[in-house]
């Protein structure tokens, strides 16, 4: 089985993605937003300084995340989706050198290819769990919940992000594309590389994801 790097523009549907293949082929879900989180709950050093510059809403320096990356990738045994990471060329060459000493791959880097409008639609209809944080979509059936604005695990109040708005999103979009093009082409590069156009349901969207790693 092919171990993974999942990137895409917000809303692109990369989180769905990443639960059918949890589901469907076993796979670990690793993302270095749920490993800073984990740890910032630890009684440690390195925990509360975490949890004192998320708090203060500062960026984790790269030293940080790759000890986080690094201990859960020498953790496991299954394949892997990396989410979040690399976000640039110079993370793209900290893995680069993670993996090598771990003596493991990257298959194959899967680009969700969205246009801004299908991608600001879905942001908008986006509500979460604040319990699990399992993600719904108001306007999208295959992602609606059962019950209207109800968690179908929790059973509680579902809501929405507070920057999931028009102006903000086409902000947050627009400098998202812009700064993984150089990403895209280092992985392009490599013959890593695989872009799927057909995001358009997420059934849709998967059929293509299998395509690819099968």
């Amino acid at each position: 089985m092919k171990n993974i790097i999942f990137i895409a523009p917000p809303a692109a549907g990369k989180g769905t993605q990443s639960e059918l293949l949890i589901e469907n082929y076993n796979y670990i879900h690793i993302s270095t937003g749920d490993l800073l989180r984990e740890k910032q709950n630890e009684n440690s050093e390195l925990g509360n300084k975490i949890k004192h510059l998320l708090a203060k809403g500062l960026l984790v320096d790269d030293d940080i995340i790759t000890k986080l990356l690094r201990e859960k990738l020498t953790s496991i045994s299954s394949p892997f989706i990396l989410d979040g990471y690399p976000r640039n060329l110079n993370q793209a060459s900290i893995l680069d050198k993670i993996l090598e000493e771990l003596n493991l791959t990257v298959d194959v880097v899967i680009y969700l290819n969205v246009d801004s409008d299908t991608a600001m639609k879905r942001a908008l209809g986006r509500i979460s769990c604040p319990n699990c944080n399992r993600i719904y979509n108001k306007y999208i059936k295959e992602k609606m919940p059962k019950v209207e604005g109800i968690c179908d695990c929790c059973n509680v109040s579902l809501v929405s992000r507070s920057d999931d708005n028009e102006e903000s999103f086409k902000e947050r979009f627009a400098t998202y594309i812009e700064n993984t093009k150089p990403l895209l082409d280092y992985y392009d590069n490599k013959g890593k590389l695989v872009i799927i156009n057909k995001v358009d349901t997420p059934n849709e969207t998967f059929e293509e994801v299998k395509k690819v790693i099968d």
